[in-house]
């Protein structure tokens, strides 16, 4: 991690070109002054933040894009979530929520991130995607993608009353994400298990977010900075 919010500083992909440097990075981050304050992201990696110059009563939002474009909104956090939530706020950057979807913010905290890749099983897609859901319930949807050939895709959904975070890909092998806060870590490890077994399938493999293969589930690793 970081010291800047777990985000690289920007300089360092510097072109040494610098008219074309302060188009593609025109803020800084926190704490230089002026800086940009990263207080949200979303699920496609956007960065909400906010433009730390002048009075913090009146400081804008600023949405950082994943590709490195920029968009600046003359309001606060809040009225911005729930004008962009409410389809009031538009945004070239941020993809539209998908219409069946109600808006849901999650907040802020400590997490841990485990990636389960596993065996196919004898199970279709959609089947597994039941029994994995129907073992973790309640869970409620946080939206699915599917290419073009539907040969490839995410069911994202989250566990009410728990926060635990979970994405469901369709890659090969098929792998579970999820996060969730750390005194939580015993609880999810036998349930997401138990559910593994229900679905006819077994871990292959156990990993950090960014991939990093892990020796059991209880191995903490540099990414967690709780």
């Amino acid at each position: 991690m970081s010291k800047h919010n777990g985000v690289e500083w920007q300089s360092g992909r510097l072109s040494g070109v610098p008219a074309k440097d302060r188009g593609r990075y025109p803020y800084p981050l926190q704490p230089s002054p002026g800086g940009l304050l990263i207080w949200g992201t979303t699920m496609d990696a956007d960065r909400l933040c906010w433009f730390t110059a002048g009075d913090s009563q009146e400081w804008p939002v600023v949405v950082w894009s994943r590709d490195g474009q920029y968009e600046t909104f003359t309001m606060g956090a809040s009225e911005f979530i729930e004008g962009w939530a409410g389809g009031d706020v538009g945004s070239r950057l941020l993809v539209d929520m998908e219409p069946d979807l109600a808006p849901w913010f999650n907040a802020f905290r400590p997490r841990v991130h485990r990636c389960l890749r596993l065996t196919e099983g004898h199970s279709a897609h959609p089947e597994r995607l039941r029994v994995l859901r129907e073992a973790l319930a309640p869970t409620a949807d946080r939206g699915s993608w599917r290419s073009d050939c539907g040969a490839s895709g995410q069911d994202h959904f989250a566990t009410v009353g728990t926060d635990w975070l979970l994405t469901y890909d369709m890659s090969r092998p098929h792998q579970i994400r999820i996060s969730f806060p750390p005194e939580d870590s015993v609880r999810v490890q036998q349930r997401l298990f138990d559910a593994v077994r229900l679905m006819d399938c077994e871990v292959l493999l156990l990993t950090t977010a960014a991939g990093k293969a892990l020796p059991n589930w209880e191995a903490a690793t540099e990414e967690e900075g709780y």
